[in-house]
């Protein structure tokens, strides 16, 4: 069975874009995550992370705007996530 031909990216290199990532509060989730988009956009400024509490306080939501270069750039970077055990969920 082949593989099929790889679909043109719909977005415009380089790009701004952001990627939700939903874990669990606990110690070093934000650190973590940080770490992770670092090695795959050595670019990304820390200090923009958003960061927003479920309602009960459970869950913790992370949005981290990356500079995109490439869908492969993007495609490493959510697979390295949603890897990561401290991760539940990347939108």
């Amino acid at each position: 069975m082949t593989s099929a031909p790889s679909q043109p990216s719909a977005l415009t290199f380089p790009t701004p874009f952001p990627i939700k990532v939903m874990g669990l509060r606990a110690d070093g989730f934000a650190q973590a995550v940080v770490d992770v988009v670092l090695r795959h956009a050595p670019d990304f400024d820390p200090g923009a992370v958003e960061m927003r509490s479920s309602r009960e306080g459970k869950y913790l939501s992370l949005t981290v705007t990356v500079n995109a270069t490439s869908r492969e750039q993007l495609d490493a970077l959510y697979r390295e996530l949603t890897a990561h055990p401290m991760v539940v969920m990347v939108l």
